[in-house]
């Protein structure tokens, strides 16, 4: 029996006030509160049964940004075409591959025939649909013009989930080398070396230095290994917890990353792609810019960006040209004030800041390809010299075997 507090998903039948079959789920504390809320919306409950649950424990689909994208694009388009608004939540619904994905388009669809706005079903599934995305939504229903928002809402998650692609591309790709390179190092530490060492035995000679190093570190590593695991587990521990829950941790964490070559070039590009992008996208919808720029501040992705952005907010809510203020935080070019300055005389920020966004866009695409072409070389030398110096150091003592039997 589920607990008072517990929501249960139900999979339900029935038939709407026009007479006309419909379907969807919905969560609720029992069947009871379910019928009750069904017949509020209108709906003459036919079938309702608990949603059953997979089997062998599988985990539903994890619902990820891209969806999220490709959802907004789809949807403009089918309400640009003339469909229906819960007619194209219901074909998005049904026909996604994603079961969890499929359950929450069902469920907003469901909240809407109960007389929800779309801004206000979509506010209900905050872990998915941030702040923006809610706003730019009720404004495009409040101005009747939802099918034009819903494209520039389409256009910004694709941008922005093609920046955040590419940023990641930049920091996952040594690092997954690095770590393979150090597995692999541990691997030959571990069981190579220990088979050389039992072989240099039998020698009746003295090793190269370089082999006694590789070796004493090999037998180091085989009786302190767990040591090692556990420093690097409480390591990440500790960077994960501060993460979530230190301000300066984050406020040190951003700025250190800012620093470093190419790396940092790329996240401050990016992080002034996303403000602009954003920040365009808001003031064509028509939303107020001291309303907007605390949903630009969330999309930075960069916690010195969101501070500086807070604090134009505050400035532009007392009066002051938001170019101005953005040259008083020291993170924006010039080249970008300049354009958001001739944004403000001629009345289209909007446009100016898309041209903006565009170009810094391109920036990190050139960016990450460099630094891919960068990395590679470096990549390479950094495993020559841990494998093949463990490799040098195992076979040192055969060639000087050689040359004395020689």
């Amino acid at each position: 029996m589920a607990k008072p507090t517990e929501q249960i998903d139900f999979v339900w039948e029935g038939v709407d006030k026009q007479g006309k079959k419909t379907g969807g789920q919905n969560s609720y504390k029992s069947e009871t509160i379910a019928r009750t809320e069904l017949r509020k919306m209108g709906v003459r409950v036919i079938k309702i049964k608990p949603k059953p649950k997979p089997l062998f424990g599988k985990k539903a689909q994890k619902i990820t940004s891209g969806e999220i994208a490709i959802f907004a694009r789809q949807l403009a388009t089918m309400l640009e075409a003339g469909v229906p608004l819960v007619q194209s939540f219901d074909i998005i619904g049904k026909g996604h591959d994603n079961p969890s994905m499929s359950e929450m388009l069902l469920s907003i669809k469901a909240d809407i025939e109960g007389g929800d706005t779309m801004a206000q079903a979509l506010g209900k599934k905050s872990l998915y649909f941030d702040e923006l995305f809610c706003n730019l939504v009720n404004a495009g229903e409040q101005a009747g013009v939802l099918e034009g928002l819903l494209d520039k809402i389409a256009t910004y998650k694709e941008k922005t989930e093609s920046i955040r692609k590419k940023v990641k591309k930049a920091l996952t790709y040594p690092i997954a080398v690095l770590v393979v390179a150090f597995i692999v190092t541990a691997i030959l530490l571990i069981f190579v070396v220990p088979v050389f060492e039992d072989l240099f035995k039998g020698f009746g000679a003295d090793l190269p230095a370089f082999t006694q190093f590789v070796i004493g570190l090999s037998e180091w590593v085989q009786e302190w290994w767990w040591a090692v695991v556990g420093v690097l587990a409480i390591m990440g521990y500790t960077f994960s917890y501060f993460k979530k829950r230190s301000r300066a941790f984050n406020h040190f964490l951003d700025r250190t990353l800012l620093k470093i070559p190419v790396v940092g070039m790329i996240l401050e590009k990016s992080a002034i792609a996303r403000f602009a992008r954003t920040l365009s996208t808001m003031s064509a919808a028509g939303v107020p810019l001291v309303e907007a720029l605390v949903s630009v501040a969330g999309s930075c992705g960069n916690i010195l960006f969101y501070d500086g952005v807070m604090k134009m907010r505050d400035d532009v809510a007392t009066g002051q040209q938001l170019q101005f203020s953005m040259i008083q935080t020291g993170l924006f070019p010039n080249m970008v004030v300049q354009m958001v300055a001739i944004g403000e005389e001629s009345g289209s920020i909007d446009k100016m800041l898309d041209k903006v966004a565009d170009f810094y866009e391109e920036e990190v695409d050139n960016l990450v390809d460099n630094l891919s072409s960068l990395m590679e070389p470096i990549i390479m030398a950094v495993l020559g010299v841990l494998v093949g110096g463990l490799i040098v150091a195992m076979y040192l003592p055969i060639f000087k075997l050689g040359a004395a039997v020689g």
